[in-house]
């Protein structure tokens, strides 16, 4: 059986987001378990100059809901980057998972040569559908989700890899 844009594309960024919203909820467990203010937390990073764990947070919402946006050619919903807060980022998360829930297999599949234009470096990128979404959309997306995760981890957050891959 074919694998379909939709298929690959809209339900993994929808699961692997339910994901990382559950690890986010055990974050938070753990902030309230040991008496950590969890704006520590947020504000972590596993060096200097990579972002805190809110903007891979931020940007994994960002990747996946811009790539399924792009690939179904609707225009990507603007969300503000002012989460601090594990419940904040939580209901980032959930607003994503809706936006992505409401964009139809129909809009997505098909999609393989659609043309996306991605600016980087001031440039105008050119991608077909399917490599965009292979070679950039996934690779960036599931970056800051780990390294979302890794954050957590490097900062005593009881997670396995059962917590990222989610229920399978």
């Amino acid at each position: 059986m074919k694998l379909s844009m939709y298929q690959a594309s809209a339900p993994r960024f929808v699961h692997t987001l339910k994901s990382l919203s559950a690890i986010l909820g055990k974050a938070q467990a753990h902030c309230e378990a040991k008496k950590i203010d969890p704006l520590v937390l947020t504000a972590s990073r596993l060096y200097p100059d990579m972002f805190a764990l809110a903007r891979q947070v931020q940007i994994a919402c960002d990747s996946a809901k811009g790539a399924v946006a792009r690939l179904a050619g609707v225009e990507i919903p603007k969300h503000e980057d002012t989460e601090k807060t594990i419940p904040e980022l939580k209901a980032r998360i959930a607003k994503t998972v809706d936006f992505i829930q409401s964009v139809g297999a129909a809009k997505i599949d098909g999609s393989e040569e659609r043309e996306v234009v991605l600016k980087m470096r001031g440039q105008d990128v050119k991608l077909a559908g399917q490599q965009y979404l292979l070679a950039h959309a996934w690779p960036n997306f599931y970056f800051h989700v780990t390294t979302a995760y890794n954050i957590l981890r490097a900062n005593g957050v009881e997670l396995g890899k059962r917590d990222f891959l989610g229920n399978i």
